[in-house]
């Protein structure tokens, strides 16, 4: 059964021109699930309230085809976003995609795989003989829809017989299955966000527990797969070493002695948009957001950010690296942002 059962499904037309749109509507056809054609643009629905269309367009799945012609960039993770899938079903009240993808925040499907491969392929040629790497999960846990599309899988494949090419994808999610037999040669990574009991507990609704996470990341690297932990975004709450401790300590009791992995650092952060978006979504949030609290910086994509302050920073940096570094000798941390 797979992760994200979603109560509507919204179709473009076209979108049946494609396999995986046929394989997607012959699926819906046989779990019941109500499916909405539209030709152009998606339809609008009236709701009571913002957190009723909210939570209605997080229960929805649009199925359509990507159109875009060019890849977004992906710093510091990636040099180029590959679009399998945006948006996801999680109910995490802090997530940055409340920026991206606003009021109406759809988990959308894309069915024309064959034209985003082409893409990528495209950017490889233009980079050799350097490596492309490629993000799979920039604005989507794509894991959370993997057992109703088989993209990753897809991708997976793709990237393994593709030179001077790399893949990665983060995720919540613990439907790991279908890729744990599957040819990949080294070519993927599969990272798994973390955080602390803490936080998942109180702003990390319709997630894993992070000991299913870990489970799901022994499977990953037991199949090959070279494995990152993505911990973020990091908050600076009373007590937080003590629980990001606790978080080293699981991830360490999880994974073999020798086992090699990367950590990716991100420190949480917020826009005014996304601010705004998350208190009316979740009245009466614990999310801190309090704007003097921070220092307001400008980011990759043109729109401002408010980060914790320099000497918050540090404080953070240094706890994580000198840990890390004495827990996990194999490991590598890629960045702290």
């Amino acid at each position: 059964m797979p992760t994200f059962i979603p109560r509507l499904v919204l179709m473009q037309r076209a979108a049946l021109n494609y396999p995986l749109g046929q394989h997607l509507m012959r699926r819906f056809n046989q779990e019941g699930i109500e499916v909405v054609f539209y030709d152009r643009r998606i339809p609008s629905f009236p709701h009571r309230s913002f957190r009723a269309g909210f939570l209605f367009s997080k229960r929805t799945m649009v199925v359509t085809l990507w159109k875009r012609g060019v890849f977004q960039t992906c710093r510091p993770s990636a040099h180029y976003q590959l679009p399998l899938v945006s948006g996801c079903p999680g109910l995490c009240e802090y997530c940055y995609l409340n920026t991206n993808l606003g009021r109406r925040p759809f988990v959308k499907v894309y069915v024309n795989l064959e034209d985003i491969f082409h893409q990528a392929r495209q950017y490889v040629r233009q980079r050799r003989p350097q490596t492309t790497i490629f993000e799979g999960a920039a604005t989507s846990d794509p894991v959370a829809v993997e057992g109703w599309t088989g993209s990753l899988k897809n991708a997976v494949q793709f990237f393994a017989g593709l030179k001077d090419a790399y893949f990665r994808f983060v995720t919540k999610y613990t439907d790991v299955e279908g890729l744990l037999g599957i040819e990949h040669r080294g070519k993927t990574e599969i990272r798994f966000s973390l955080n602390s009991d803490y936080i998942v507990e109180t702003f990390e609704k319709a997630a894993p527990r992070i000991d299913s996470r870990l489970k799901a990341a022994r499977k990953v690297w037991e199949a090959g797969y070279p494995l990152g932990f993505f911990i973020g975004p990091i908050f600076a709450f009373e007590g937080w070493r003590r629980e990001y401790e606790r978080l080293l300590a699981a991830i360490r009791d999880y994974l073999p002695e020798d086992a090699t992995f990367t950590f990716e650092l991100i420190t949480h952060r917020f826009t005014s948009r996304a601010k705004k978006i998350i208190q009316e979504a979740y009245p009466g949030t614990e999310v801190p957001m309090d704007e003097r609290e921070r220092r307001f910086r400008y980011g990759q994509f043109g729109y401002g950010k408010y980060v914790y302050p320099p000497e918050v920073m540090e404080e953070l940096q240094e706890f994580f690296y000198t840990r890390i570094e004495e827990l996990f000798p194999h490991a590598r941390i890629l960045y702290f942002v």
